[in-house]
């Protein structure tokens, strides 16, 4: 059984829900590369230079923001892909979309968001993910969205498993596109996961020893990160300790993607699929982890949240970022015209709608923004210290 077999072709596409009439010749692109153009050249992409991946409006031009990191991602996903004869720009469209629904400050500015619509439908930065390319960037004159393929779509909706239920966005965008939600994704989609896995445990890993949050001393408690570190101070005896710190995230890298690698072969040829279609009803994951690195990621992404992501100053700058974001919500709730003309000239009516279209706006702002923005209903010094630098 060739795992060849199992990837995407975009010739047999399920399509996009709309018809582009009156376009110029596309030359040789085939859709899933089309895709991965549109979500490149749109503006929510671009916006992902200045929303927060692990440090809130980091100071240094070195830590790594949402934009970096997806194009981390997608390096690493279109490599796997590419050793498993997979379809590389389905990979990589699903890779370089999977965070645009971010809202700014990362993960606090998603749980501020929830709170605030927590009484209209709540929100999720997945299912915003899809609303953002499926609904809010609108360049083409005749439809609203992207007008990606059927697939893009479901890998972005289904990337970390089945939904058994949805969010209100999400639901709204399977209504339109019949999502499947209730099966797994292709393996490109489930290569996209484990990508983004393998990019931000070792890459958040080197930027927290840059900001002095992690040490070396508490990474060789790790078991997996002391194995690695000692193979590379055994190869570059001597060398630096920068140096070989940077060595040993490239190297773990290596030892992530090639497990995936195997590990994939293996899950694809003792299911004993043999076409996509096969892939979405195997009823597993197939694509990812072998069981043993499995249990030593999991391991390490505990020792991450105990040591970098719950670390005194990154609470402290959650909190001000969910101050900031829960008020910026209160006072668009209370004076849509804060917004400016253009969000505000287009608000709903109905009460869900309006609180949804606010929740759009913040969404779709960067940390920077987001803080000029609360500066300039509440005053400069209402900004909270732990923001105060951006």
């Amino acid at each position: 059984m060739s795992i060849g077999n199992c990837a995407s072709d975009p010739a047999s596409s399920r399509g996009r829900l709309h018809a582009e009439l009156g376009r110029v010749v596309r030359g040789p692109r085939d859709d899933f590369q089309r895709d991965r153009d549109r979500i490149i050249h749109s503006i929510a992409f671009r916006r992902l230079r200045h929303k927060t991946q692990v440090f809130v409006a980091p100071d240094g031009d070195h830590y790594r923001v949402r934009l970096t990191h997806s194009i981390e991602v997608a390096q690493i996903g279109r490599g796997i892909a590419r050793a498993l004869r997979l379809n590389e720009d389905l990979t990589e469209a699903l890779c370089l979309a999977h965070d645009i629904g971010h809202p700014p400050f990362g993960h606090a500015g998603e749980d501020a968001l929830k709170a605030a619509m927590a009484a209209h439908g709540g929100f999720d930065h997945n299912g915003h993910t899809l609303r953002t390319l499926a609904r809010l960037e609108c360049p083409y004159p005749l439809f609203d969205g992207l007008n990606l393929t059927w697939e893009t779509l479901e890998g972005l909706a289904k990337h970390n498993g089945p939904v058994a239920n949805p969010g209100w966005a999400l639901a709204e965008i399977d209504r339109d596109f019949g999502l499947d939600l209730g099966s797994h994704a292709s393996l490109e989609a489930q290569i996209a996961a484990v990508a983004d896995d393998i990019a931000y445990d070792n890459h958040d890993i080197d930027d927290g020893l840059r900001a002095g949050l992690l040490d070396l001393d508490q990474l060789m408690e790790q078991p997996f990160v002391a194995a690695n570190y000692r193979a590379v101070e055994e190869r570059f005896p001597g060398a630096p300790r920068d140096r070989l710190l940077r060595e040993l995230v490239r190297d773990q890298i290596g030892v992530m993607v090639n497990d995936v690698i195997a590990a994939t072969e293996t899950n694809v040829t003792e299911a004993g699929v043999g076409s996509v279609e096969e892939v979405r009803a195997a009823g597993r994951v197939l694509g990812g982890f072998s069981s043993e690195l499995a249990a030593q990621e999991r391991d390490l992404k505990r020792f991450m949240y105990a040591n970098l992501y719950h670390h005194p100053e990154q609470v402290a700058a959650a909190e001000a970022a969910n101050q900031v974001v829960g008020d910026l919500f209160a006072a668009y709730a209370a004076d849509p015209r804060l917004m400016g003309a253009d969000w505000s000239g287009r608000l709903p009516h109905e009460e869900c709608a309006t609180n949804r279209h606010i929740g759009d706006y913040i969404a779709g702002m960067t940390d920077r923004f987001a803080i000029d923005r609360y500066a300039e209903i509440f005053g400069r010094g209402a900004v909270p210290q732990a923001l105060a630098h951006a």
